[in-house]
């Protein structure tokens, strides 16, 4: 909340930008997109219920002609290189966003790329090293569905709960939860959490409830 505050704060004062709605999650961002259908969407990585890597490619994927700016306090090149491959068009870090985010959203809007100055190096010196690794193989792995039950678990839903959530049976959950653990090679659900932690897709509230 304290975050998007701020940036309707910094963007209030561009006469060529409207906000024209706000979402708190990532699936609400998703259903927010299709039916408003904006030009440009800032999205954070860290998002409750659906993280913003899966949001972007639900996003992407249903409503086309909707860019796509990634809003982060981290340059993880996992996540980088499969934001690229969706065909992001921007990458804002928090820390420069009060320069860099309005510029950003202009160059989307013109169906330019624009990344802020840390990505842009890191871009650079990547190609100069010849591309990016490899990416995660597990990661490549999954299944949209998986990684939203991945992130729902992680948050510390129980199955019944994620069922509701996901509008499908406690049994497909479990499931769900199988083929993860399987393909994860994972055999617990803390297990799951760690997953899910170390990949970005919960953010350090989540971590500290986990730990209690």
């Amino acid at each position: 909340m304290i975050l998007r505050d701020g940036l309707k704060a910094l963007l209030a004062g561009e006469q060529d930008i409207c906000i024209a709605g706000e979402a708190s999650n990532g699936r609400d961002a998703v259903t927010l997109c299709q039916q408003l259908q904006p030009d440009v969407v800032v999205m954070d990585i860290q998002m409750p219920k659906l993280n913003g890597l899966e949001a972007t490619r639900q996003i992407m994927e249903t409503v086309p002609d909707t860019k796509v700016i990634i809003l982060s306090a981290s340059s993880d090149p996992e996540h980088l290189e499969e934001l690229l491959k969706l065909g992001i068009s921007g990458y804002v870090m928090k820390q420069t966003a009060a320069s860099f985010l309005a510029p950003a959203i202009r160059a989307a809007r013109h169906g330019k790329n624009y990344f802020s100055p840390e990505i842009a190096r890191y871009l650079m010196n990547r190609r100069k090293e010849g591309g990016f690794g490899l990416s995660h193989s597990s990661r490549k792995q999954l299944t949209s569905r998986e990684t939203e039950v991945l992130q729902l678990v992680a948050e510390g839903k129980t199955n019944k709960e994620i069922a509701a959530d996901l509008q499908i049976s406690v049994k497909t959950v479990e499931k769900h939860r199988h083929t993860l653990m399987q393909k994860l090679r994972i055999r617990e659900t803390a297990g799951l959490t760690r997953y899910a932690i170390e990949r970005g897709f919960v953010d350090c509230e989540v971590r500290v409830a986990v730990a209690n």
